[in-house]
């Protein structure tokens, strides 16, 4: 009974979300419903073989256990560098003589695997590694569902490296593809995330204990890979394609980038965009975490105190918010959704404010406070929510693809601007698309 009741709320959830995209559609009439199907059906057949079949669950936890090992080479060399730190720190607070416990260093042991990671992906790219990967996950979506080389080639780039760098890919296309084409990559990579940063989640919410790691790696693997039919499909309805191509002719060619001049110089390359990156991600936490500390102050003090919107927000939601926050107001927008992607009843609330933290700030910030609540959380709810988070779909997200892509593709820059409120909801609709389905299957 309890799975047919999943059943039918993920039957719901991908409903609706396919509803709005169907609602926002620049062209109804011209929509691929049998793109649509075989995008919906790739996306259930790949999450009931990687999570179901035996056979399939092996290899991808095989898979999985090559980003917990990698965790442990970047270990190694921050401790060397910074110092052993160990997981979990205890600090006095001077006046009581309580002890405050500081769950993970992040300075210490997240970003450092980012910049590791993207050192070990341009390494995978510099010996041609990557690109068979890519060029196998591209002949299967230009074969199934009908798409032209270039886009299929950037929505499987998209699975492996960030978004930024997978328009690389398709560089010598970029400026000749459609509007449609261009919808899909930037939907793309809206609902997928990096290589770097998934290593860096994998540490993130599994701790130290092995096992859990373990847990989450496959979880965000599979979850990076079946949101790219997702994001296809998402993007097809949004703005389906006109222009009639010759797809049975097309070649996948993906073109040589500088990624150095030898191994060494990949390393350094590598090495370099991975210190941009953690910097960047280390810094718009800070910053972001200071503003909702600050919202919160004039929310829960001069809005909540005056008006005991603050006991209401603590009586209503038996003490899981403590006070009218802004964490309060994301879990009544987004728990609708929530509970259409399957989470428990219970837990809506508390998934719903990470969903609303994902898309006006960014998914880290959202596992970071993933990472605070899980213990709170049914283990149900905790994977759904787990999924719902994994992908680049946030308001930041369009000023990079404008940035990214508009400088290597200048004459597609008034398309890019055009679409990236498009691209944001195109990706956000993937990603729970992929959260609804992997919901029924828990």
């Amino acid at each position: 009974m309890e799975f047919f009741t999943g059943l039918l709320r993920g039957m719901l959830g991908v409903s609706v979300m396919l509803g709005i995209c169907y609602l926002l559609s620049a062209n109804r009439k011209n929509i691929n419903w049998k793109l649509v199907g075989i995008g919906i059906s790739m996306q259930v057949v790949l999450a009931i073989a990687i999570l179901k079949v035996p056979f399939v669950k092996d290899i991808f936890e095989i898979l999985a256990s090559f980003f917990v090992v990698v965790l442990d080479f970047t270990d190694a060399g921050a401790d060397f560098v910074l110092g052993d730190w160990p997981d979990v720190v205890q600090i006095s607070d001077g006046i009581t003589g309580d002890v405050a416990i500081v769950g993970y260093i992040f300075a210490f042991k997240v970003l450092p695997t980012i910049i590791f990671f993207s050192a070990l992906s341009s390494v995978l790219y510099y010996l041609g590694i990557l690109q068979i990967i890519i060029k196998g996950f591209a002949w299967v979506m230009t074969k199934l569902m009908g798409l032209t080389g270039p886009e299929s080639l950037a929505a499987a780039a998209n699975v492996f490296i960030g978004q930024t760098e997978a328009p690389l890919v398709v560089k010598p296309y970029l400026e000749n593809m459609s509007r449609s084409e261009i919808l899909c990559l930037m939907t793309g990579g809206m609902a997928t995330i990096a290589g770097g940063v998934f290593a860096a989640y994998v540490g993130f919410l599994g701790g130290s204990d092995p096992e859990t790691k373990q847990l989450f790696a496959t979880h965000l693997l599979t979850a990076s890979i079946i949101s790219a039919p997702a994001a296809i499909v998402a993007a097809k309805m949004l703005y389906p394609e006109t222009r009639k191509v010759d797809i049975e002719h097309q070649k996948l060619d993906i073109p040589r980038q500088d990624v150095g001049s030898n191994m060494l110089d990949a390393i350094s390359k590598g090495t370099t965009d991975g210190i941009k990156l953690a910097v960047n991600v280390g810094a718009m936490l800070l910053v972001f975490t200071a503003f909702i500390a600050m919202l919160n102050y004039i929310f829960i003090n001069w809005i909540g105190a005056p008006t005991n919107l603050n006991e209401y927000v603590v009586n209503s939601t038996n003490g899981r918010f403590d006070a009218f926050n802004i964490q309060y107001i994301l879990g009544m927008l987004f728990s609708p959704i929530a509970w259409l992607l399957g989470v428990a009843s219970e837990d809506t609330m508390l998934v719903g404010q990470l969903l609303g933290l994902k898309t006006t700030l960014n998914e880290f910030f959202a596992y970071a406070a993933l990472e605070g609540i899980k213990g709170e959380l049914s283990y149900k709810s905790l994977l759904i929510a787990t999924y719902a988070l994994c992908g680049f779909a946030n308001f930041a997200s369009i000023g990079i693809q404008i940035g990214g892509i508009g400088a290597i593709a200048p004459g597609q820059r008034k398309t890019l601007t055009e679409f990236g409120i498009k691209a944001l909801i195109g990706g956000t609709v993937a990603c729970f698309l992929t959260a609804a389905i992997a919901g029924v299957l828990f």
